[in-house]
């Protein structure tokens, strides 16, 4: 198979574990970026956008899932930075709506650090439900906490970024999507959409769903019916194939439903690797980066069932992708998308593709890729 794209003498061990991907089947679309001091060492993309022989081009882009929480995230740390965010304050100082029932002394860095006890829609709620974003923030201020705040982590799989983007909105004024937008993606020239217009839909590759084992297990771990995991998961059903419909592309989903390709957020984590500016653009200061790498629990998750290790925004440990070095973090999506920052070597890598596996914690293909970029260095 022909891989496209550019990668620099030195990071051949890059372009060799993506090949083996697909060599070894487990790929169908996919495409890999590495960044060193802001400058791209690797670029490269293969494979097909879908199950129809339609090539993965350089301007491909795909649902990301939660690799999309980085961008919410440096959003969040921007405000903080310019001040206009206190990370210690409680989420109600912004949202006087949301200190109903017990969640007076919810703060904000525990909605960043998946400690709010607020990680699914009480009660459930459906898609179309999902994309209403006054009727998501209504659902979410009138909950009570399924724990006590700040004692321990549940993943916030997509109610992390709605909390976030209210947050946000009654801070600026503005929805998240379009904050990002003109505040992060356009000064950077980052490929990367919150919200997706109508006219890029002819760039998007295709999902290809994971095979769903029908057990209660999460990440190898039985859980029953009535755990936290089980009602999280269900709080909002996703089947993996919304992201073909107009109306989740359209929807400001920002811990879930961003679109892009590896080097659009390769390109945005660049400047953080950097210490908060690249290329002339500066997102925020160092100091502003440093928060993300504040770690803010250590323990079993809730709803993943592994141990986790969060900062703000990004962890430090995503099942068998950890890292006790300082400067170090990560995140990853649904179905394999995987993105690494390390600030000490001013090193971006993100790994994006369409086949999805069904391990919530990602696989083998991404794990390869941020591997290799290491090793090269």
């Amino acid at each position: 198979m022909e891989i496209h794209g550019t990668c620099k003498p030195g990071f051949e061990a890059v372009r060799d574990a993506f090949e083996a991907n697909f060599a070894e089947g487990l790929e169908v679309g996919a495409a890999a970026a590495v960044t060193v001091d802001g400058e791209f060492v690797v670029d490269i993309w293969g494979g097909d956008a879908d199950t129809e022989g339609t090539p993965w081009r350089r301007d491909t882009i795909v649902n990301v899932y939660s690799t999309t929480k980085t961008m919410a995230a440096t959003c969040m740390l921007m405000l903080a930075d310019r001040g206009e965010l206190d990370f210690d304050a409680p989420v109600a100082r912004y949202w006087p709506e949301f200190a109903q029932n017990g969640k007076e002394g919810v703060l904000v860095r525990h909605v960043m650090a998946h400690t709010a006890g607020l990680p699914g829609f009480d009660p459930p709620i459906t898609m179309e439900q999902l994309y209403d974003l006054d009727g998501v923030a209504a659902n979410l201020a009138a909950q009570t906490p399924w724990w006590e705040p700040g004692t321990a982590s549940g993943y916030h799989a997509v109610s992390q970024g709605q909390l976030q983007g209210e947050i946000l909105h009654r801070i600026t004024g503005r929805r998240m999507a379009d904050w990002f937008r003109t505040e992060v993606a356009e000064p950077l020239d980052a490929d990367f959409w919150i919200s997706l217009p109508a006219s890029e839909d002819h760039r998007v590759a295709a999902l290809v769903p994971p095979v769903f084992s029908g057990e209660l297990t999460v990440n190898g771990v039985e859980v029953s019916a009535d755990s936290i995991a089980v009602k999280t998961l269900t709080s909002c059903p996703m089947t993996a194939t919304e992201p073909a419909t107009r109306a989740w592309r359209a929807a400001e989903i920002p811990a879930a439903g961003g679109f892009g390709n590896a080097r659009s957020v390769a390109r945005v984590h660049s400047a953080l690797a950097c210490g908060g500016a690249v290329n002339g653009v500066r997102l925020m200061s160092e100091a502003g980066v440093r928060r993300a790498l504040e770690e803010h629990t250590d323990g079993i998750d809730k709803v993943l069932m592994v141990r986790m290790r969060h900062g703000l925004g990004f962890g430090f440990q995503l099942g068998e992708s950890f890292t006790t070095e300082p400067g170090q973090m990560y995140w990853g999506g649904w179905g394999g998308s995987l993105a690494a920052v390390d600030t000490e070597r001013r090193l971006s890598v993100c790994y994006v593709m369409n086949r999805m596996d069904s391990d919530l914690m990602g696989d083998i293909r991404g794990r390869r890729i941020t591997d290799a970029a290491q090793t090269c260095l």
